[in-house]
């Protein structure tokens, strides 16, 4: 249900509880995985978001540091920044290492680069000045102008959210963060609401990305921290079937809808990365060393420009989803092929409940592909 994730997930509860006719006040504690952010990411579909930085530093986004993922590949093309170049607004400020302000904020260049954004209409704004995290004083000033002036954006303070320092990974971080807030608000609202209007009493929480839990308030302003909720979660369980069944290193792959999550258990423990990176993207925060590649059941296949087949990451989601599973997708997906090739049975899913239609997985392999 990716018009609201959420509606899903009660709708999974409702028929638990129906199976042991339980009332949902007998709920006592209710936490889930969500791969929401994961995808979001994956597929771009984020807010549009603006960011204030320091004067001087408004490509620092594109600019990145030394690290190169291929060094001898030339021609690996840059991740397109979340943030394009004319809503990187510049703001004239400067604090010294020490925490001593050099240049005191000044409030005109401020309330420009806010207006320049409010006429673009961002959802979302990120804010990183240099040095914020020994001394926020300007960070602090600069969020109340973006809440006074767009009272509906979402706004992420680098302060907040990753008060150390190494300045690219923490504006990469409060961009990420501030990209996946509407998104994530939205969906953890209709979530909260949901459950409450089933009867279940208890607020729930939401896994984040090192296999811990959040509140649903903690992860609306740190949605960051569940960029691997759901595969963090896939992880933990792993773990623990690991040292029910006397297995200590294993490797773990979960294969969703959008993405396939690869992990390394060593010695009966996930391994633990303070800074990753997500969707090419860094993220420093805590998380599971966990390798997302756009490849799951949904991700569609295509054929590039020179003839060579291609898989991801654009994904047919679950509406219109693989061509198999009759809800108006026509696209040959992963999903499609494993049925074609037998690995799936035609009998359908989840117990035969869930129809698959071959000829329709068929038709889109060789209509897209096979021709």
């Amino acid at each position: 249900t990716p018009d609201d994730p959420s509606r899903a997930i009660i709708q999974g509860i409702g028929e638990l509880l129906e199976r042991l006719n339980m009332p949902a006040s007998n709920v006592d504690y209710l936490a889930h995985g969500t791969t929401v952010a994961t995808n979001t990411l994956i597929e771009r579909t984020g807010a549009k978001t603006g960011l204030l930085v320091t004067e001087g530093f408004g490509d620092l986004l594109e600019i990145g540091n030394q690290m190169r993922p291929s060094l001898y590949n030339l021609q690996r093309p840059k991740p397109e920044p979340l943030v394009p170049g004319e809503l990187r607004q510049e703001v004239q400020e400067r604090v010294y290492a020490s925490g001593a302000i050099r240049t005191p904020l000044d409030e005109t260049s401020l309330n420009a680069a806010v207006e320049q954004l409010r006429a673009a209409d961002v959802e979302a704004v990120a804010i990183c000045f240099l040095f914020s995290f020994v001394n926020p004083e300007h960070e602090r000033i600069a969020r109340d102008a973006v809440q006074a002036m767009l009272p509906n954006a979402y706004v992420t303070a680098s302060h907040e959210i990753v008060p150390e320092f190494r300045e690219y990974p923490r504006l990469s971080t409060t961009v990420l963060n501030a990209y996946l807030g509407p998104v994530m608000k939205r969906y953890l609202s209709n979530f909260h609401a949901s459950i409450a209007a089933m009867g279940i009493r208890n607020d729930p929480y939401v896994t984040q990305s090192n296999g811990g839990i959040l509140s649903v308030n903690e992860c609306i302003h740190t949605p960051i921290r569940t960029a691997m909720s759901g595969p963090s979660a896939g992880v933990i369980a792993a773990a623990h079937l690991g040292k029910l069944t006397g297995f200590d290193n294993l490797i773990t792959l979960d294969l969703g809808g959008t993405s396939a999550d690869i992990s390394l258990i060593y010695q009966g423990e996930p391994l633990m990365s303070v800074e990753r990176t997500v969707e090419d993207f860094p993220a420093r925060i805590p998380m599971l060393d966990i390798v997302t590649i756009g490849a799951g059941g949904g991700s569609i296949a295509w054929l590039d420009a020179g003839g060579a087949l291609k898989v991801g990451p654009r994904s047919a989601g679950a509406v219109p989803g693989p061509a198999c599973y009759q809800r108006g997708g026509t696209l040959p997906t992963v999903s499609d092929a494993n049925l074609v090739l037998g690995r799936m049975s035609k009998e359908g899913l989840l117990g035969g409940t869930m129809p698959l239609d071959v000829a329709a997985a068929e038709e889109a392999v060789q209509k897209h592909i096979a021709d």
